[in-house]
């Protein structure tokens, strides 16, 4: 039975075949057993990417004084499907998914570059905790605190934050085939980006994921106790 399900996840959901490969090797040996249950019991199956859902589940058990809300941005996938997951961890359910621009210069349709320097124009990987809104340029927005130095501890410095754009909506997929691109911000659909941003305000945890080796090895979220 257990097999079954590992051979149905695999059928089910979207993800590289090396990093498909080593979540069932992990799964197979027992030590994913709980971050895999709760993929299960939230039916993200043909939704959400379980390397990005257990990357993310690793940061978000590790940081303290959170909500109960993770956001979890998966650049693995394009800019013209829906990448952004709004999770309540406690009902364990999806409360929002919706597509997501990332950077100009991170790449077109894809987001496959990526940097916490201020001017670069792309997006930055990592755990980042949600804090206060207010009325910018951009309208309504959400401050990013960003937890990791060198990937990206400078988003108060870059003005990165989540907002809504007209270049977002999912109207220009149609006419461009992705979406358009911002200066690195997380921008959503005008008309989802308030309620989103009213869901995760004030302290609950986004993660940004990318299939990015570099990444993976250096943030001290995602690594284990010896």
């Amino acid at each position: 039975m257990y097999r079954f399900v590992l051979f149905l996840l695999l059928l089910l959901t979207p993800v590289h075949f090396s990093s498909t490969t080593s979540w069932i090797e992990a799964a197979d040996n027992n030590r994913l057993s709980g971050s895999m249950q709760l993929y299960l019991d939230m039916q993200l199956s043909n939704r959400v990417s379980f390397p990005a859902f257990e990357q993310a589940l690793s940061g978000y058990e590790k940081i303290a004084h959170r909500k109960n809300i993770m956001t979890l941005i998966d650049f693995t996938k394009p800019s013209s499907e829906e990448r952004l997951f709004v999770l309540d961890m406690d009902r364990r359910c999806i409360l929002y998914s919706s597509v997501v621009s990332h950077g100009r210069n991170s790449g077109t349709n894809y987001a496959t570059s990526f940097s916490n320097k201020t001017g670069s124009y792309q997006s930055s990987l990592g755990f980042y905790v949600t804090e206060n809104t207010y009325n910018g340029k951009n309208g309504y927005s959400l401050i990013l605190d960003g937890l990791e130095k060198g990937f990206n501890d400078r988003a108060k410095e870059r003005a990165i934050v989540i907002h809504g754009a007209a270049y977002s909506n999912p109207s220009v997929i149609a006419n461009t085939g992705r979406l358009g691109r911002s200066q690195g911000c997380p921008a959503l659909p005008e008309a989802v980006s308030a309620k989103i941003i009213d869901t995760i305000k004030g302290g609950s945890v986004l993660y940004i994921y990318a299939d990015n080796s570099e990444y993976a090895q250096k943030s001290e979220f995602l690594q284990t106790k010896s």
